[in-house]
């Protein structure tokens, strides 16, 4: 994996420009913050739901063999644009203790809602393996 980043320009926080990866792709449904055993919501702030998206996201990564450091993209969808910028500090708090140091590509749009009621995002995910 290469990750792409033009001389010239700032350094992205959070998330890279571009990466070349070539390998065993894996497409991962758009995950909620929910607990995948019960299909309910334990966390009801944006910052746990992010977090439990991202165990979610893992444990289906590792039935494939693969890990964090896999990851080329996330695309994040979120409803409240305030909620999510208010609760940074603890998104990447939580983001680093699950994923850890790695920045994929990321895209975050604001939507108008979720299929499921209570759900606050919802994380699209590629991977590719080696």
């Amino acid at each position: 994996m290469k990750f792409l980043q033009p001389a010239n320009w700032p350094r992205p926080k959070g998330y890279s420009n571009g990466i070349v990866a070539e390998g065993k792709q894996i497409h991962i449904a758009g995950q909620i913050g929910w607990n995948p055993e019960t299909e309910n919501f334990d966390a009801k702030d944006f910052a746990g739901q992010f977090r439990q998206a991202l165990e979610n996201i893992v444990a289906i990564l590792a039935e494939a063999g693969g890990k964090p450091e896999h990851i080329v993209r996330f695309t994040i969808y979120i409803s409240d644009k305030d909620e999510y910028n208010s609760s940074l500090a603890e998104i990447g708090e939580g983001y680093r203790a699950v994923i850890g140091k790695h920045f994929p590509v990321m895209a975050a749009l604001v939507i108008q809602g979720f299929v499921e009621d209570g759900a606050k995002l919802e994380i699209e995910t590629y991977a590719v393996m080696p």
